[in-house]
């Protein structure tokens, strides 16, 4: 069997600011050619500097990092050549048109794609000639993105793409990553939105104050919490209950309490819930809430951490 080929590996990754603020501490990622990876973290768990150290656009403090096969030290023009990067935040001339910012990135490379061939990609034809400025978000995002596109890259950096963007923008966000991925390229995803990366990502590493604390698929992620349901209730009257009483019932994996909710992480609910009920009738106990889910990679990182991706 033919080993898949590595686009990035970093080993060790390291970044101090002054001395003593830690914002990586020791990354280790390993991205294969033609995947879809997500660093996924809450804002300030490293992701955005481990990215920008790759994009070359930071130094590591201490570490190795190749990327398609190249360092920053000895290629930097040729990587510059091969990288497509949309930062969290990109700004571009408001007074330019699109088809102006187009061909301005594109004298950027070497080899560049068409203007015209990257605008209809990424929908953005009819508001060829209109000045940046006048843009919806979701358009100017688009148009961010076609500046990492444009000049034909091997591999995308995309940080944190679709935050503020309204569904249907996301979902044109997911598109243009997903083409890219099925022609070939690899892409490097961060993102805080756990659908964007069950969706999108062949491989997560989930990162917290500067570390990976998980790696896997997302199906290996969520079945690593116990199971892919979760069943979820409120007792009215039943304070001081032992978790004992919800670990003995059938196909139970783990139980999680969170704003006054019992979690209860399973495999099969039907299996579940009938012995569930028939143990709350039995005890007199009155329940006000039951609801039934499948996990999610917010879970994975509440049961990692303690706390929510989103939570600052």
């Amino acid at each position: 069997m033919v080993s898949p080929e590595i686009a990035v590996r970093c080993r060790n990754l390291e970044k101090t600011y002054e001395g003593k603020v830690e914002a990586v501490r020791g990354i280790d990622l390993t991205i294969y050619k033609g995947q879809c990876y997500g660093l996924l973290g809450p804002n300030g768990a490293g992701k955005t500097t481990t990215i920008e150290i790759l994009e070359g656009l930071l130094h590591a403090t201490s570490g190795e990092v190749e990327v398609l096969g190249m360092n920053w030290r000895e290629h930097a023009d040729q990587l510059r050549q091969c990288l497509g990067v949309s930062l969290q935040e990109t700004r571009l001339a408001e007074k330019l048109s699109v088809r102006e910012t187009l061909g301005l990135f594109a004298s950027f490379y070497t080899s560049p794609r068409p203007v015209n061939e990257v605008l209809e990609e990424l929908a953005l034809t009819e508001k060829a000639d209109a000045w940046v400025g006048k843009l919806s978000g979701g358009q100017k995002q688009r148009l961010a993105i076609a500046t990492a596109l444009v000049g034909a890259p091997r591999m995308l950096f995309l940080d944190e793409p679709t935050t503020g963007l309204d569904p249907q923008s996301r979902r044109q966000v997911w598109d243009i990553v997903r083409r890219f991925q099925s022609s070939g390229g690899t892409v490097l995803l961060t993102t805080h939105y756990m659908d964007e990366a069950e969706r999108l990502c062949d491989f997560i590493s989930i990162v917290d104050h500067g570390k990976v604390i998980a790696a896997g698929t997302p199906e290996e992620l969520i079945f690593s919490i116990g199971g892919q349901h979760r069943v979820e209730f409120a007792l009215d009257d039943a304070n001081g209950v032992s978790d004992d009483a919800w670990r003995t019932l059938p196909g139970v994996g783990a139980v999680h309490h969170e704003d006054g909710i019992t979690a209860l992480t399973v495999d099969e609910p039907h299996r579940t819930i009938p012995p569930l009920l028939a143990l709350v009738d039995e005890r007199g106990w009155h329940l006000s809430q039951l609801t039934t889910r499948q996990s999610s990679l917010e879970d994975v990182f509440v049961r990692l951490t303690g706390r929510h991706l989103r939570e600052q």
